[in-house]
């Protein structure tokens, strides 16, 4: 009797399949034909009209693929539908072709599948150009430490106050391997006062004034939510706006965003500092911080940047619970339809301790474990205290993540 190899595999992409077939001998043309059948999409689209909902499951069904969508659609005793779809990448085109002659505004819906699926598999990679960085985020992670020149940071508040402490930490995380370094001049842990622009900008300024005349080559990040604080840091050397509110608590920030070409990271959060945890609620987590996305960014076209200057971040513990900001370290990849770059920000949170029981002085190895996760879930961008460490999990990481069957 034959004793059979049974594999469960893991096919994450057309390559993964192409070079997998070619291991076991496949003709050319055979992978050519079948490399991309054995790939599932699964998108969310709506929310759509019953009609239209019967109309999108219809077409699915028809090219071979998947649609769920709400009961009470078949009916029409449904008000609207969201619906998932799952298929291979050429059921998705010939879905596509069907849809742009279906009514209910349905082909600019294909048009946004083809993009998001072209995007997708695009090997131009993910470039990043910024200083002296010049790299593909898709190929190499980055780790942008923070400096917190403030009293009260929930890490390191006073540590780094003196403009002399602040340098010697910054020159530390250079040294370790910081990509990038964040200065923040104003707290937003969980109910930190609020500081006005004087003292914010007090704060700030000196210590990019001269890391830029030190570090000439290495890309700096204001941390602020304040059109004017971004603008003076950018004018004495910042190259990245960090925006906990995504363009959403001051509207001309996405005016000095546009002005002075730089990058910005949009980050996403529900509330205010002050009482961002009290009761965070959520009808649809996923789908909620996806909308708010989609709004940034169109503030930021609307006012004139540049869409490949944009940066991501979902705000793990801004208005989360803990159960909220695991899913979304488990399912991160949900962004990347995107295609724009994910920063992450999970280092020594509180968060950790719900889990651990550790102190903030005490969360290195779960954070890193955070980090890891981060980036094998579609994360570019780790925005950590302890860069060190954090250096050698990343080079680890990333080989793993990057090598090739």
């Amino acid at each position: 009797m034959r004793n059979y190899h049974v594999r469960l595999l893991d096919i994450q992409k057309a390559d993964d399949a192409a070079a997998l077939m070619q291991q076991i001998g496949t003709d050319i043309h055979g992978v050519s034909l079948m490399k991309n059948k054995m790939v599932h999409y699964n998108f969310r689209v709506g929310p759509l009209p019953p009609a239209a909902a019967n109309i999108i499951k219809q077409e699915m069904l028809s090219v071979g693929g998947e649609a769920a969508v709400t009961r009470g659609v078949i009916n029409c005793s449904a008000n609207d539908s969201d619906a998932i779809l799952s298929a291979t990448r050429k059921q998705f085109r010939k879905f596509c072709q069907k849809l742009r002659a279906q009514p209910f505004s349905l082909a600019s819906m294909a048009d946004k599948i083809q993009t998001s699926l072209q995007l997708q598999e695009k090997s131009t990679g993910l470039p990043f150009k910024c200083r002296g960085l010049d790299i593909d985020l898709k190929q190499r992670s980055l780790i942008m430490g923070i400096l917190n020149v403030t009293p009260d940071s929930f890490s390191d508040g006073n540590r780094f106050l003196s403009l002399e402490n602040a340098l010697n930490q910054a020159r530390k995380l250079v040294e370790e391997g910081a990509d990038i370094l964040d200065i923040g001049g104003e707290s937003t842990r969980p109910g930190a006062a609020q500081v006005n622009e004087e003292e914010e900008l007090n704060r700030v300024l000196p210590v990019i004034e001269t890391l830029r005349r030190d570090f000439p080559q290495l890309p700096i990040s204001i941390d602020t939510y304040k059109s004017r604080v971004a603008a003076a840091a950018l004018n004495v050397g910042a190259d990245i706006i960090n925006d906990i509110s995504a363009f959403n608590f001051d509207p001309k920030m996405a005016e000095v965003a546009a002005a002075t070409d730089a990058y910005t990271c949009l980050m996403h959060i529900q509330g205010t500092p002050n009482a961002m945890q009290t009761d965070p609620v959520y009808s649809d987590l996923f789908a909620e911080i996806c909308h708010y996305f989609e709004k940034s960014i169109k503030l930021a076209s609307d006012a004139g940047v540049k869409r490949e200057k944009l940066i991501l971040d979902p705000g793990i513990g801004f208005g989360k619970t803990l159960e909220h900001n695991l899913l979304l370290l488990k399912h991160l990849n949900d962004f990347t339809g995107f295609n724009l770059p994910l920063l992450i920000g999970t280092s020594r949170k509180s968060f950790i301790s719900k889990l651990t029981g550790d102190p903030v002085d005490q969360r290195l190895s779960a954070s890193l474990a955070t980090v890891a996760q981060a980036l094998t879930k579609g994360a570019n961008i780790a925005r950590v205290h302890d860069v060190a460490a954090t250096k050698q999990a990343v080079t680890v990481i990333d080989a793993i993540n990057h090598i090739q069957r």
